[in-house]
């Protein structure tokens, strides 16, 4: 057992960093901000990303990254897909060579299209074994509150991602393995995208039937393109896949449903996101999701729709039109076969 730094104060690098320490590790928090690790260290609390909750009183801080890498033996990022690559340069000189890393990022590269865990062994020059992928259905502000739980870590190799389910096991929240790095990876990042089209449908009043369909009609569209890169099929049925999915999709907690809800009625982006204090991955990653569908001729029309209304300005009301007046096909067309 090592030390272990979590790279992101934000609600779920907090909420995750206070895990490691329920499970026993040492664990230090980096934040960006002095004043978010002050508030940590003094009040328990990070009133900016977790509202009140009391966090555990051994969990520490700190703003200086070189304090929070010396030692440690896993180093977790969590941190917006979009700063990862610059914070990562900026660490070159500090990160531990032999260390374990793990990403809680949700979301893809805009520039390269890259998952997280690509871009971490690229700029760290890191094995793929020594990389660990972290998803699930995971609203931060519960995991803080230590309501039940679980999560996949995702890595080619046992023994590291025994260690990485270690150190965030406890007893409210259970962590699963699997060695399907790239479907758990894509079902954290494609989901988000989703949540966007649910949250779309609650902004304009729509129902139960509505959000089902929304939902399954996603994750074949998830499932599709997972396989398309050489994800497992099963992946996309558990935690990461549809767990993650229908909690996103769900959830009043979730950014990026959120988001879609308030397009829904009519909002605009610009003055959605300009009153939020925390990233919606999907608003930024639905169009380079789009793009690497497109490379492997994989059919993803509910995420085209996403960006046509993200990025194009699409009146949600006319996305809706659009998708339901698709032709029909077989409810598995693009499922048959495996990876």
């Amino acid at each position: 057992m090592g030390k272990v730094a979590v790279m992101g104060a934000g609600s779920w690098g907090t909420a995750f960093a206070q895990m490691c320490v329920d499970a026993g590790e040492d664990a230090v928090l980096w934040a960006r901000r002095d004043e978010v690790a002050k508030v940590i260290n003094t009040d328990h609390r990070n009133p900016d990303y977790l509202g009140d909750t009391e966090l555990h009183p051994s969990l520490q801080a700190t703003a200086d990254a070189q304090e929070a890498l010396t030692g440690a033996e896993v180093v977790v990022l969590a941190m917006p897909s979009h700063v990862l690559r610059d914070s990562l340069s900026a660490w070159l000189d500090r990160v531990p060579r032999d260390g374990i890393y793990v990403s809680l990022i949700k979301g893809i590269e805009l520039s390269t299209h890259q998952r997280a865990s690509q871009v971490i062994r690229e700029v760290l020059d890191v094995p793929y074994g020594r990389c660990v992928v972290v998803s699930g259905p995971n609203l931060a502000r519960e995991c803080a509150r230590r309501l039940p739980g679980a999560t996949v870590a995702a890595g080619p190799e046992s023994a590291v991602t025994g260690r990485v389910q270690a150190m965030s096991h406890t007893p409210y929240f259970r962590v699963y393995t699997n060695p399907d790095v790239v479907g758990v990876e894509l079902g954290g990042a494609i989901k988000n995208a989703l949540a966007l089209a649910a949250g779309m449908g609650d902004g304009m009043g729509f129902g139960d039937n509505s959000k089902a369909m929304l939902i399954t009609r996603g994750l074949a569209e998830m499932t599709r393109l997972g396989m398309a890169h050489g994800g497992n099929p099963l992946t996309f049925s558990g935690l990461a896949g549809m767990g993650d999915l229908v909690a996103t999709c769900m959830s009043r907690q979730s950014r990026n449903r959120h988001v879609g809800e308030q397009l829904g009625r009519g909002r605009s982006l610009d003055a959605i996101t300009a009153e939020m204090n925390m990233v919606a991955e999907g608003v930024k990653s639905s169009a380079a999701i789009l793009t690497i569908a497109e490379e492997r001729g994989v059919e993803m029309p509910i995420v085209a729709h996403v960006v046509k209304v993200v990025r194009d300005g699409m009146d949600p009301k006319d996305m809706v039109r659009a998708l339901m007046a698709r032709d029909p096909k077989a409810e598995f067309y693009g499922l048959e076969g495996g990876p």
